[in-house]
């Protein structure tokens, strides 16, 4: 199955100001985290941002922040899961998408647990892999096994991107391969 961008909707897990930095590899998040909502944007896919305490882990990064489009809804949270959350329920069910594309922090809490919720639901989840992270790669690497053995997709940016795409030549296209392609 592919993602499209009629069916998918995008969710962001707690890439914040004071989580991100202590990633075995923030920038891969961080940056892959702004790729993806940016291309999410210009192809009218819309995007959740849930932020893990914000009042003690600050808000979604400023790389991320400064790519989001004005209707973008963020929603905090205490649960692990996004799904642990009503007003996340809420805003995600009012989407009416059946694919989601998951990426964020920490790729074997948060991301997991939203991605493992989310498949019990019956929605199709793809797990950004460049676009997660965890403090130890040995986290990261288990995450991926177990999301796997569960049945999630694990895919790149690149994957989602041009999957969300479908052709070359469009004016989507043209923008997109040269500013978020690496």
């Amino acid at each position: 199955m592919r993602i499209t961008a009629d069916r998918s909707c995008l969710v962001i897990v707690d890439v914040q100001e004071r989580l991100a930095p202590v990633m075995g590899n923030p920038r891969k998040v961080i940056d892959g985290a702004s790729r993806l909502v940016d291309a999410a944007s210009r192809l009218e896919v819309p995007t959740l941002i849930s932020e893990q305490y914000p009042k003690g882990l600050g808000p979604t990064m400023i790389d991320v922040r400064e790519v989001m489009p004005d209707e973008t809804v963020y929603v905090s949270k205490v649960s692990f899961s996004c799904l642990g959350e009503p007003v996340f329920v809420d805003k995600f069910e009012a989407l009416n998408r059946r694919q989601v594309v998951v990426a964020g922090i920490e790729l074997h809490v948060c991301v997991m647990q939203t991605a493992l919720d989310l498949k019990a639901k019956g929605y199709d989840v793809f797990v950004v892999v460049d676009a997660c992270g965890s403090r130890f790669p040995e986290d990261e690497e288990i995450a991926k096994l177990r999301l796997t053995a569960t049945g999630i997709h694990l895919v790149t940016i690149e994957m989602v991107i041009f999957e969300w795409l479908e052709r070359s030549g469009t004016p989507a296209f043209k923008t997109i391969t040269k500013t978020l392609i690496r």
